[in-house]
């Protein structure tokens, strides 16, 4: 175990390597709580201008993130040669993970990185995910490396000093609390903490990243590379304002009329343009007209064309960005969702071997070897594609027919439906087959031939 000055010392470099990343993840943060970059404001810009930049942003990157976190749900882990789920997943339901994965599956979608941390704990181990604007696992190689070598946990946390910066760092022997001044300076052991031995052999932090990236030039989530189709959307949108504001009512003009003059002898504008009323004038030489108004057919064209390239590039069907679904087929459907479900195969694929990684450690951290050199055993994921229930039931009983699937092994992919619906009607089909069988043997003792010869009756005995 590391002694207090060793741990200070690489506590420090870690908060040092976290800080060079905060800068491009509190952008993507603020992007996607809709503070963006403003567009160009002019030296002098009136309110009335600066009015229409705070309203002129069209945020479309949650829905990025959300069409396809929606689509990902672990629904399972099954051991190898066992269609039941492991011990692990009484600990995964007991952290809450059923519903505290969408958060892991947000993150990762929106930064390109996330961390899970286990540790021992009773009555069951503890899972405890981190955003990467919380925590930094250190690798000696990133990109082979299953386990990180360190990682440095922080939050922010009120004390009567005043605001401070509680941070954990974890290596593959114990977790080392520690605390700091609200900007990170004054780094120093936590004396209100004990370092905790976890007895792992491994640092408990387990990565999830969107893609794998063999280059090792770090992980990208969804949101960054949009950042710039975003800015141009909302540049649209603020001249689309504009525009409507200003060129899209009809202005008036006049011409040959002396200019009226208020009580200071300042001119005036002759007449007030209302829509109830009328311009008139006395004199026969004063002539009037009229501006076109600007067309804005161009900037909703040129809004929904980025909306399009954003579909593109983030392979989210288009209807989700347009709204526009209109007597499609249930093949065309199926073709507009083509890259959205290979994206979602592979993040499945990416996600669930860090979910796999997970349960393996909650197997080690339960004192469970078997589960944690179980290499073989698989997350399940919950089917969400967009198929009609008719559809799917006539696709799965056609493999049970055709194909000889059992019927039970083909519950669990009808849309909807969980792991514990399964688990009940096993255990309900299994009851009936009992019942069945029983009643079975009772109708055959009743019914079956009485082969046994009658005894005799007793001779009177004699006088």
């Amino acid at each position: 175990m590391l002694s207090n000055d060793q741990a200070l010392k690489i506590g420090r470099q870690l908060l040092e390597l976290r800080e060079a990343e905060q800068p491009r993840l509190e952008k993507i943060a603020a992007y996607m709580r809709g503070e963006h970059d403003s567009v160009y404001v002019p030296n002098g810009a009136r309110a009335e201008y600066r009015w229409l930049i705070d309203r002129a942003k069209q945020n479309v990157l949650p829905l990025v993130v959300s069409v396809v976190s929606q689509n990902l749900y672990v629904d399972g882990y099954r051991p190898t040669g066992s269609d039941e789920n492991a011990d692990s997943w009484k600990v995964w339901q007991a952290n809450r993970m059923d519903a505290r994965q969408h958060g892991i599956h947000r993150s990762v979608l929106t930064y390109g990185a996330v961390y899970n941390v286990v540790m021992p704990g009773k009555p069951v181990p503890v899972i405890t995910p981190s955003s990467p604007r919380r925590m930094t696992a250190l690798y000696e190689d990133p990109i082979n490396d299953e386990w990180p070598s360190f990682g440095i946990e922080t939050r922010q946390v009120m004390t009567p000093k005043g605001p401070a910066r509680q941070v954990f760092m974890y290596d593959d022997v114990a977790r080392y609390p520690m605390v700091a001044k609200k900007d990170g300076s004054g780094l120093q052991m936590d004396p209100s903490r004990p370092t905790m031995k976890h007895g792992l052999g491994v640092c408990p932090i387990v990565r999830y990243v969107n893609m794998i990236d063999l280059d090792g030039d770090g992980v990208i989530g969804e949101v960054e590379p949009l950042i710039t189709a975003q800015d141009q959307l909302n540049m649209t949108t603020f001249n689309l304002l504009m525009a409507q504001q200003y060129a899209a009512f009809r202005q008036r003009w006049v011409t040959g009329m002396v200019p009226q003059v208020d009580e200071a002898g300042n001119p005036t504008a002759p007449f007030r343009s209302r829509v109830d009323s009328l311009f008139v004038a006395e004199d026969s030489e004063t002539k009037f007209g009229e501006f076109g108004q600007t067309d804005l057919k161009g900037y909703l064209e040129s809004r929904e064309a980025t909306n399009r390239h954003m579909a593109t590039v983030s392979q989210i069907p288009p209807y989700h960005l347009l709204g526009q679904v209109a007597n499609l087929s249930a093949e065309a459907l199926a073709a507009a969702r083509d890259g959205l479900d290979g994206k979602i195969d592979e993040h499945q694929s990416v996600l669930g071997e860090s979910h796999e990684q997970t349960m393996r450690l909650v197997g080690l951290a339960s004192g469970d070897t078997a589960a944690w050199e179980d290499v073989s055993a698989q997350v399940v994921w919950r089917d969400t594609s967009a198929r009609s229930l008719a559809q799917t039931v006539d696709a799965l009983g056609k493999l049970a027919t055709m194909l000889g699937v059992p019927p039970q092994e083909l519950w669990e992919k009808i849309p909807g439906v969980t792991q514990t619906d399964v688990a009940r009607w096993k255990a309900a089909l299994a009851e009936g087959d009992a019942y069945s069988r029983l009643a079975a043997d009772i109708e055959r003792q009743m019914d079956g031939p009485n082969t046994a010869a009658p005894e005799p009756e007793p001779e009177p005995a004699a006088a």
